[in-house]
């Protein structure tokens, strides 16, 4: 239900970027939004910061300046910055095998397998035998000894299949061993990068924090999935999302809570520490995140050559490029998105983020120096490039690249001699 009554934009927006509140401000009257966020940085300054609509479906709570809104994906962006910091430290390799930080991880065949290849999604892993139930998922042994006894469903580099809970099992389990203080993850991710940078983000949402913080996520319509509009990935999906065989249901709906998207409204389920899906923030907190590795990284300490490996090519995978799971072509490199023609974000190949079902997306740009990020809850459903955040995403690049060429303008006139 498209909104009638005017929407009350909270927030801030630099002259020049006008068009992305004029754009976040259409979604809510002509794309079903509810509740939602948007944030950009640009060449390290904060140019909008914008909040609006409600937290629940039945619009009685406003969304509010620090609402905290489910991340899905778009965590697994948060995760492996988390995941780099440690490369800038020198404490991981991304061409080192897994087993070398993990002895348990060469079981069944994994023995060769490299952490750039598990962070490119091609390692195989991206389900598991055993069912992550609530129980397994909430027994940290258990579910360590079920990850690396895991066998990969093909060989190793020869495929991409989308690791949608299970990249940041791997990514847990390699940071409790590495990080010298033992923390996991979700502690790594909460101390040295959200308190760092003054922010909210959690992996896990904090049993501390009130629920009422936090927006309600509110599940799409199926028959929004294959009825009207282009683009419907779910719909295209619809028969992969019914069968417990198919790749997609494997990877997607396993843990089987994830079946019902009401389960993410509930405490008990959004408290696990996942950091590929259950990620709690506001566009503000991924911005600030993001632009941090956009213009350098000197904050956190993080070494050029880490900030080069975070803009490099993927590399691809050897038999097929279109995803396995996903059905689409969505390149990863270092646990990110890249670029690609089906997702095409940021102004070159040197981009690098991660999106999130329903619609939520986040990333940097170091070409232009630009951090993006956006958050809702109602979801969409498209895989990736859902209107609101494509339009908001665009509507960014149109303001940047406009200012771009007025100051190329400006110095085209002041090189201009006078004979």
């Amino acid at each position: 239900m498209a909104y009638k009554e005017p929407i009350q934009i909270g927030g801030y927006t630099k002259e020049g970027f006008e068009k992305v509140r004029d754009v976040f401000q259409f979604n809510f009257y002509h794309r079903n939004e509810v509740g939602a966020s948007c944030c950009v940085y640009f060449e390290g300054e904060k140019v909008v910061d914008l909040y609006a609509g409600y937290k629940d479906k039945d619009r009685r709570k406003h969304w509010e300046e620090n609402t905290l809104a489910l991340l899905f994906s778009t965590t697994k962006g948060i995760s492996s910055l988390a995941m780099a910091m440690l490369h800038s430290r020198g404490l991981l390799d991304y061409d080192e095998k897994v087993a070398t930080y993990c002895a348990e991880f060469a079981a069944n065949g994994k023995e060769n397998v490299t952490v750039r290849q598990l962070f490119a999604h091609q390692a195989g892993v991206f389900s598991n035998k055993k069912s992550f139930s609530y129980e397994l998922l909430t027994d940290e042994k258990a579910l360590s000894s079920a990850l690396a006894k895991q066998k990969p469903y093909w060989k190793v580099g020869d495929r991409q299949g989308y690791h949608a809970w299970t990249i940041a099992m791997y990514q847990n389990e390699l940071m409790k061993r590495i990080d010298p203080k033992g923390r996991n993850l979700s502690e790594f991710v909460y101390e040295e990068i959200a308190h760092s940078l003054g922010v909210e983000m959690y992996i896990g949402f904090p049993k501390e924090i009130n629920i009422e913080r936090k927006a309600d996520n509110i599940p799409f319509n199926p028959l929004e999935a294959i009825t009207g509009g282009n683009n419907r990935d779910f719909g295209k999906l619809i028969k992969n999302i019914t069968n417990p065989f198919s790749m997609f249901y494997k990877s997607l709906l396993n843990p089987p809570f994830a079946i019902n998207l009401n389960n993410f409204n509930k405490r008990k389920y959004i408290e696990i520490q996942n950091g590929a899906a259950l990620g709690f923030s506001n566009a503000r907190g991924l911005a600030t995140i993001y632009n941090e590795f956009a213009t350098g990284g000197k904050k956190l300490g993080i070494r050029n050559e880490t900030l080069k490996e975070l803009a490099k090519t993927p590399i691809a995978p050897k038999i097929r490029r279109t995803d396995l799971v996903l059905g689409v072509n969505i390149p990863f490199s270092v646990g990110f998105a890249k670029p690609s023609t089906y997702q095409n974000f940021g102004i070159d190949y040197k981009a690098f983020g991660t999106f999130g079902a329903g619609g939520s997306g986040a990333f940097a740009d170091p070409t232009l120096k630009v951090a993006f990020a956006y958050v809702m809850n109602k979801m969409g459903t498209h895989i990736a490039n859902d209107p609101r955040e494509l339009a908001l995403r665009q509507a960014t690049y149109d303001c940047v690249l406009a200012i771009e060429h007025n100051r190329n303008l400006k110095k085209e006139v002041f090189a201009t001699k006078v004979e």
